[in-house]
């Protein structure tokens, strides 16, 4: 009840002015050329008594002229009007109006907790609430990701066969049991059977080989078909990798749904058959999202979270210290979950565990540079590509039927994949694959080197070893299955079914990066005297290491798509556990990201966003024109003039008028239409749920009845009816900037504080008002783009 309330009180919230706490910021700021007006002017006298003396958010009465206090402006009402001060949806928090409820709720209750024994174990449950927030969170989203793994593994083998014995098991632990495997064949059980074994009663011979690629496409189209029909009947949301939209709802856009129960279920359900049914795409991106729905769903347990949006997203504008520990507790707890469950069935954390027994040396710097400027090749032609896909789907026929389209690319995907193994069997199989280093234990296609003569024979006779015909039949099917992955990447992100980056991206780098480090060792075996490899590279040495080429080539790919850095490098840390290879690695990403960047610098998520339209101010991204605050703001010189209310003489029908016949979402407050002086701001969902709640609840209120915003009623003739107060739900110190401010110091303080908007004044008097969407469309349009493509506030 204590948050509710804080909707009708006054928030503390300074105008830009106040950033400027020293004399010496606000001499910054005057020879920034803004100017501010200080003082009060003749037209004071226009005001109440207790609004804000014009031209200035600084100096602030409350009642008949007294101080008041620096933590709120406003009054209570005695009786909170429900919904006031929440969101519609697809429109934009206040950032700086949720953090004030928040410190007046937790000032209130610090201020009760000694009252009562009540009192104090409320203050200790609210305290608690954001670990127990963290660990049900962490809980939750181990849990899932356990589960999704063993599912996703179960049913891609269930394409190629079934185990008779246990029907839960997938092929490799179909077969752990069994004592009549081979070396070579260690993936065959008499336990395991294939379909063509099961229908046809054959395990060889081109009628086996014809049904095991008719069940395959059939299993694949069959997943892809349920997944896209469940996506599309219960959970429209729960399609895409997520990131683009978690990171502007982190950035405080409302998309009702978006983190609920029906999305969470149908996610972690069509993410298993999507990933099954053999597509190019990952599950790793959908993840942030399933984890996500888990915190947004908790949170609703405590009303610290539920009552105020800025708390759900207090990671976004500012990481305090008590959210790190959290976020390392969750992490912390979620990892428990994960090592108990044991998903990957290798007692380990990492998906991709590597374990090299052989140095990098200097000159490897060349490849390995030579890997990161092929990741940003990549991750700019994908990105300018799929954008350029997804655009022409929304543009035409063909995206209004995604089951279809979804049924073609997983049938395409399946029939060109399966005749070659590297492309058929799992993407995450396929990556373990390539990152693993040649053992007398790997009996690998590409581990087929000619100084294998037996499986008992020894690696380490002679380490640097020719490759043999499987090594280079194994490169040529590389080759290809990086055109199709490639090709098929493309047009797989963006589908009506769950789908991530990190592991297509990761396989695409991991080929070519294998490729490039059998090609190098070959060039080291054949030509072990020249100046590059003959001082450190001796005959019989064990010098490359191919495996360690396929990670630097997957982190060079992620990183040309995503243009992540530092973040990247710790995420390929977690998912390999090598971490002496950090040099190679950073050197890749850093070449991956500059290589990129020369052709743009957004990454594939910010380019998503920009795509669908959405409010998201990157901080990453630079604003370097010299234009002014009147520029942008609105009304335009051709614009009709700005949709004001004044402060005492509207009526009833008056106002709601002007709601009915504008699309606002606020409108400015001022003495009168000659003054133009601002006392303050109210949003339209405010409005309109207090004129009902007024009808509702007190006698009296017509469609004649003055509405008035100040602290007192004006004089009334005594046959008047009864008029509507709402102060209650008027913001009276909206931020405020003049027109002649840099729109670059405008849009610095929309990215740190989380402005919806901002009104802009000279000599105190309103002149129009700039939205976040105002500075999105100018920023595009500066970047010589299409600013109506910016469809949300």
């Amino acid at each position: 009840m204590e948050s509710e309330q804080l909707y009708h009180r006054g928030y503390c919230r300074n105008s830009y002015n106040s950033i400027a706490s020293a004399s010496s910021d606000e001499e910054l700021l005057d020879g920034a050329g803004v100017i501010m007006d200080f003082h009060t002017t003749e037209d004071d006298n226009l005001l109440d008594g207790d609004a804000a003396s014009p031209g200035s958010n600084y100096a602030m009465s409350n009642g008949g002229g007294a101080a008041s206090s620096s933590t709120h402006l406003l009054d209570f009402l005695e009786e909170p009007i429900p919904g006031v001060g929440t969101y519609d949806d697809f429109h934009t928090i206040d950032w700086v109006r949720e953090k004030c409820k928040d410190r007046e709720r937790h000032r209130k209750i610090n201020s009760k907790k000694k009252e009562s024994a009540w009192e104090f174990t409320k203050s200790l449950y609210d305290a608690w609430s954001g670990w127990l927030v963290v660990t049900l969170t962490g809980l939750a989203s181990g849990a899932l990701a356990g589960l999704i793994d063993i599912a996703a593994d179960w049913m891609n083998d269930l394409k190629e066969g079934v185990c008779l014995s246990a029907m839960w098991f997938n092929h490799e632990q179909c077969c752990w049991t069994s004592n009549e495997t081979t070396f070579a064949e260690r993936d065959k059980c008499p336990q395991w059977k294939s379909w063509a074994e099961l229908i046809l009663g054959q395990a060889e011979g081109p009628g086996s080989y014809i049904m095991n690629y008719f069940m395959y496409i059939y299993w694949a189209l069959s997943f892809a078909f349920l997944a896209v029909c469940l996506v599309k009947v219960f959970a429209p949301y729960a399609c895409g990798s997520g990131i683009p939209e978690i990171k502007t709802i982190l950035s405080g856009f409302i998309i009702r749904g978006y983190l609920g129960k029906w999305t969470l279920m149908i996610k972690t359900i069509t993410l298993v058959l999507a990933v099954a049914s053999g597509l190019s795409l990952g599950k790793e991106g959908p993840l942030v999202h399933v984890a996500c729905c888990c915190g947004n769903i908790f949170s609703y347990l405590f009303p610290k979270y539920s009552k105020n949006e800025a708390k759900k997203r207090e990671v976004s504008y500012y990481f305090p210290l008590k959210t790190l520990w959290r976020s390392f507790f969750a992490a912390l707890v979620a990892a428990f979950v994960l090592r108990s469950i044991n998903p990957f069935g290798n007692s380990r954390l990492v998906l991709f565990y590597v374990e090299y027994h052989t140095p990098w040396y200097l000159f490897e710097l060349i490849p390995f540079i030579l890997l990161g400027v092929f990741g940003g090749l990549w991750g700019a032609f994908f990105i300018r590509a799929n954008i350029a896909w997804c655009r022409r789907r929304k543009s035409t026929r063909f995206g209004k039927y995604p089951v279809l389209e979804v049924i073609l690319v997983a049938a395409i995907t399946a029939v060109v994949a399966f005749p070659n193994p590297y492309t058929r069997q799992n993407t995450s199989e396929l990556i373990k694959e390539l990152f693993t280093d040649c053992g007398p234990l790997e009996s690998s296609q590409l581990c087929q080197y000619r100084s294998q003569m037996n499986g008992s024979k020894a690696f380490t006779d002679n380490p640097n070893r020719p490759a043999g015909p499987g090594v280079y039949a194994a490169m040529w099917q590389l080759c290809l299955a990086l055109i199709f992955k490639i090709i098929m990447t493309i047009f797989t992100f963006g589908l009506k079914v769950p789908s991530g980056l990190f592991i297509p991206s990761m396989a695409i780098g991991a080929i070519a990066g294998r490729i490039v480090g059998i090609a190098v060792e070959q060039l080291a075996y054949y030509h072990h005297d020249w100046f590059l490899f003959k001082e450190w590279c001796e005959v019989g040495a064990d010098c490359i290491t191919p495996g360690l080429y396929a990670m630097v080539g997957a982190a060079a790919c992620l990183g040309g798509v995503t243009r992540m850095t530092v973040s990247l490098v710790v995420i390929v840390f977690e998912l390999t556990g090598g971490l002496e290879y950090i040099v190679p690695l950073m050197a890749a990403v850093m070449t991956s990201k500059w290589v990129g960047d020369a052709f743009g610098r957004e990454g594939i998520y910010e380019a998503h966003i920009r795509l669908n339209g959405y409010p998201f101010l990157d901080a990453k991204e630079e604003f370097t024109h010299t234009t002014l605050a009147r520029e942008v703001m609105r009304p335009r010189r051709s614009d009709p003039p700005l949709a004001v209310l004044t402060q005492d003489d509207l009526t009833v029908e008056e106002l709601q008028g002007i709601i009915n016949d504008t699309s606002y979402n606020g409108f400015p407050v001022i003495v009168s239409k000659e003054s133009q002086r601002l006392v303050g701001f109210a949003l339209r969902r405010d409005i309109t749920i207090a004129i009902e709640n007024a009808r509702r609840k007190q006698e009296g209120i017509m469609l004649n009845s003055r509405v008035y915003f100040t602290q007192h009623a004006p004089t009334l003739p005594a046959d008047s009816p009864r008029p509507l107060k709402l102060r209650s739900i008027l913001d009276m110190s909206p931020f405020t900037v003049t027109d002649h401010t840099p729109m670059e110091i405008v849009v610095d303080i929309f990215r740190k504080l989380g402005l919806r908007q901002c009104l802009v004044t000279h000599n105190g008097r309103l002149l129009g008002i700039i939205t976040k969407k105002d500075i999105l469309r100018h920023m595009a349009q500066m970047a010589n783009q299409d600013p109506e493509s910016i469809m949300f506030n």
